[in-house]
């Protein structure tokens, strides 16, 4: 939503309409532009820091023409919600996981298969460079918004009000999931019973017992505080999940070509420090839950690698060939960058 705020300097002269009672204004003030960035990390969290970055780069790169409003926490949306608003052109920018945007880009479930990559350089690899994810972006402009770039959540794991060892331990177990189907076809295949409903809601649902748990990479988990409610952290690493940064394309076209770029700059430099961030604070702030009173465990992973093995399946039934090509992209990409 853009919304022109007009600073008038002395040299302005307003004029009054005696007809119409109009006001009619002359004036040789600048105009900077607010847009609105809706995000749903809370303030002390990763993303607000990485928006705070974007937000001061745009502001400088496009000399002040443009200056960004963050809204944390949901203020303004929840992840679906603010996607729609990009849409409408109510919100110019949000922050989230790949799979939130499937909704409107059904193949875009895929890059939540479990087990993808297995490191942070992996998965930017396939983030920035991967043909096949390059060509299903250049497909959102015609839904209402595009990928500036991607920045970093981390790997998906869980917190849980019971210990999860195994599979076994999640069965008759309800486990909230966002509305993505291959997240909740894991889930299932590993035994639990799925709950959707927005991220915003899940402290209390998990405190009420609604649910017995949720997933989501640590740097969540730390700034949304689940560990408080769920104080088993179980580091499955299931699904990697980036958070592409998003750009209403009405707000895009209204750019100037030099200001798309100043933009573009300034959300590659953010991605940077988001991704650099993520990756090296997850050791400390694991460190920060488990002395809060947090039971962290690493379980052995092949049990639930076996166990999601149907989903792939599940998803060629639906994706046809799309799935291997993206299959293919990531075992090429964990030959040429082998975990150390």
């Amino acid at each position: 939503m853009l919304k022109n705020v007009i600073s008038f300097t002395s040299a302005a002269v307003i004029a009054v309409g005696a007809l119409s009672g109009a006001l009619v204004f002359s004036t040789d003030a600048s105009a900077e532009t607010i847009l609105r960035f809706s995000h749903t990390d809370n303030p002390g969290g990763s993303r607000q820091a990485a928006a705070e970055v974007f937000a001061k780069k745009v502001e400088e790169y496009t000399e002040g023409r443009y200056k960004i409003r963050i809204y944390p926490a949901g203020q303004l949306a929840n992840d679906p919600k603010a996607i729609e608003q990009l849409q409408l052109g109510g919100v110019d920018f949000t922050v989230s996981a790949t799979g939130s945007y499937a909704t409107h880009l059904p193949s875009l479930n895929l890059t939540a298969m479990p087990f993808l990559v297995d490191t942070y350089e992996q998965g930017w690899e396939f983030y920035d460079n991967s043909d096949w994810l390059k060509s299903e972006f250049a497909k959102l402009p015609e839904k209402g918004f595009r990928v500036l770039s991607t920045w970093e959540a981390g790997f998906r794991s869980f917190t849980t009000r019971m210990e999860l060892n195994s599979p076994a331990d999640a069965e008759g177990r309800k486990m909230r999931v966002y509305p993505n189907d291959m997240i909740r076809w894991t889930m299932e295949a590993i035994g639990f019973q799925t709950v959707v409903m927005p991220i915003t809601d899940v402290y209390l649902s998990i405190q009420q017992g609604v649910v017995d748990g949720q997933e989501n990479p640590v740097d969540t988990i730390k700034s949304l505080r689940f560990y408080e409610v769920a104080p088993y952290i179980t580091l499955t690493r299931h699904v990697y999940s980036p958070l592409p940064l998003t750009v209403s394309e009405k707000t895009w076209q209204s750019f100037s070509d030099a200001d798309k770029a100043a933009v573009k700059k300034a959300a590659d430099e953010a991605a940077t420090f988001s991704r650099n961030l993520v990756r090296d604070s997850v050791n400390s702030q694991l460190d920060e839950m488990k002395a809060a009173g947090a039971k962290i465990s690493t379980p052995e992973i092949g049990p639930f690698r076996d166990a999601v093995a149907s989903v792939y399946e599940k998803a060629k039934g639906i994706y046809g060939d799309e799935v291997a090509k993206v299959l293919a992209d990531t075992a090429d990409i964990r030959k040429r960058l082998p975990a150390k």
